[in-house]
């Protein structure tokens, strides 16, 4: 049975003929880590407020239904109570359903924001590469040709 020949050494050679600078990328991976980062603190910033929300609202409720519960004189007393309960869980429903509207309307604009520059970022690093490789392109045709006419 033929072996398979080896061709590690073959595509070692030829890599090694074909340099690559890794810098562009090691750039793009911090720019990306920067962003990543930013958008972690923007994501985690709008989830702590949405908690702090939450929690409020529940205890808001909590407190409205020891009202709820407490003994009244009369059946009267109850419907009224029962009354102000709807009222009131109305009330701080609207207030903090927009409460979690600036949430999300802050984090919305916080991502566009953040995407934008980033963005400018991105094209600056692709132009500030884009013009590195052209300079190194002309410089191996310069040698090339130097190359050729001696």
């Amino acid at each position: 049975m033929a072996k398979a020949p080896d061709f590690t050494k073959s595509m070692q050679d030829m890599m090694a003929n074909f340099p690559v600078d890794t810098s562009s990328m090691q750039d793009a991976f911090k720019t990306q880590s920067a962003l990543n980062e930013k958008m972690a603190h923007v994501a985690l910033s709008a989830a702590e407020r949405s908690t702090e929300i939450s929690a409020q609202w529940a205890k808001d409720t909590i407190a409205r239904v020891g009202e709820l519960t407490a003994q009244k004189d009369d059946a009267s007393g109850y419907a009224k109570a029962f009354s102000d309960f709807a009222n009131a869980s109305s009330e701080s429903a609207a207030e903090h359903l927009s409460a979690f509207a600036e949430v999300a309307k802050k984090l919305q604009m916080e991502t566009v924001d953040l995407l934008m520059s980033a963005g400018k970022d991105m094209a600056a690093d692709a132009q500030k590469t884009a013009e590195q490789a052209t300079r190194q392109a002309q410089d191996s045709v310069k040698k090339a040709t130097a190359a050729t006419k001696s």
